[in-house]
């Protein structure tokens, strides 16, 4: 299912709230945060052989790109902020 279709009432909601592309990106946003929750539940029973008290190198790998990915869409929200505020003298 597409993700427009699947999320539609939470795009609508905040499409409204911040605008259409700003809106977009907090909804990916909360995405890319459900995916980290998800990953770190799988990591505490997905752990590493050589060290049981950190999750498997793969899901760490997962999560570290989900958390760069997020980074980066809150840098694009707060870039696209600035650019709406009117400038200071």
């Amino acid at each position: 299912m597409s993700a427009f279709r699947e999320h539609k009432e939470e795009l609508e909601h905040y499409e409204q709230m911040f605008g259409r592309e700003r809106g977009r990106l907090a909804v990916s946003l909360d995405r890319i945060t459900n995916a980290l929750v998800l990953a770190g539940q799988h990591g505490v029973y997905c752990t590493s052989q050589r060290n049981p008290a950190v999750p498997a190198m793969d899901l760490r790998i997962i999560y570290q790109e989900l958390v760069h990915a997020k980074e980066l869409v809150q840098s694009v929200m707060e870039e696209l902020r600035k650019a709406k505020q009117p400038p200071t003298d």
